[in-house]
């Protein structure tokens, strides 16, 4: 139990907390006495943690909590106007000048696309003949595409997971680049990426670099085994051997007959 003077005739009581799972924190109970009153009047009451209470985390916002595999069916991810990884798809700023040449292609490609006793229709701020109204007709206008930036960090993951550094690329027997069962990517990103396409591949249906290797790999071979080489006998050299054992002692060897040979005499 602890006082503190708040100021004139006001004082804090602190009591400890003995509720389950408020380690640390404190009630604090505080009075006050109007000037020339009798009766204390109690002014607020308030649980408080204490040094070393038990805290929970720092609050960190959503979209920052959020991580790969987080969403399920139904969830929605909403992007900021502002993404980094985005940028817009379609300005107006190359809209050519209604006068030059390019106006005039445009003109004739949105005839080819219009389909007999068919009308354009286009959308609000699209004028028939734009290269806006060209792009949407054909399915290729989207609000926004991917930044340098928004490539950079999705090369920089897909490389970390399926790339030349992971010790899978390291054992494989060739690289991705010359496997049948790569499918190329469009745009810039074909220049350092693929799809797997092998079922029985750990990246099967996943973004992989061409540098990136597997087991799988389309013209793996089963190597054979190497039999050993036949024994070689050497059949051109003579070897010498000694009839007669050696002795150590240097005494003279017996003949059979019990005498012993002189080696100085015939």
């Amino acid at each position: 139990m602890a006082l503190v003077s708040e100021g004139d005739r006001v004082v804090t009581h602190y009591f400890e907390a003995k509720e389950p799972g408020y380690r640390g924190w404190r009630w604090a109970v505080t009075v006050a006495r109007a000037s020339r009153a009798k009766n204390v009047t109690l002014d607020e009451t308030v649980l408080l943690p204490g040094s070393d209470a038990l805290l929970a985390p720092e609050w960190v916002p959503w979209s920052e909590r959020l991580r790969p595999g987080d969403m399920g069916p139904g969830d929605l991810l909403p992007t900021e106007a502002e993404d980094p990884r985005l940028e817009p798809g379609w300005t107006g700023e190359d809209e050519p000048l209604p006068n030059s040449a390019v106006s005039e292609v445009s003109e004739e490609l949105a005839a080819l696309v219009d389909v007999e006793d068919a009308e354009l229709t286009p959308r609000p701020g699209t004028s028939r003949g734009s290269i806006a109204s060209v792009a949407e007709e054909l399915g290729t206008r989207r609000a926004r595409v991917l930044s340098r930036y928004g490539l950079g960090l999705a090369a920089d993951r897909w490389d970390e997971e399926f790339g030349a550094r992971t010790p899978m690329a390291q054992a494989a027997p060739a690289s991705c680049v010359t496997c049948a069962f790569l499918v190329p990517m469009a745009g810039s990103l074909k220049q350092a990426f693929g799809v797997c396409a092998n079922e029985f591949a750990p990246a099967d249906g996943r973004v992989v670099s061409l540098s990136y290797g597997c087991g799988g790999h389309s013209e793996a071979a089963v190597p054979k085994p190497v039999k050993p080489a036949p024994h070689a006998l050497d059949t051109m050299q003579m070897d010498d051997y000694s009839l007669r054992p050696s002795d150590d002692s240097g005494s003279v060897p017996a003949r059979p007959d019990g005498a012993t040979e002189d080696l100085g005499h015939s």
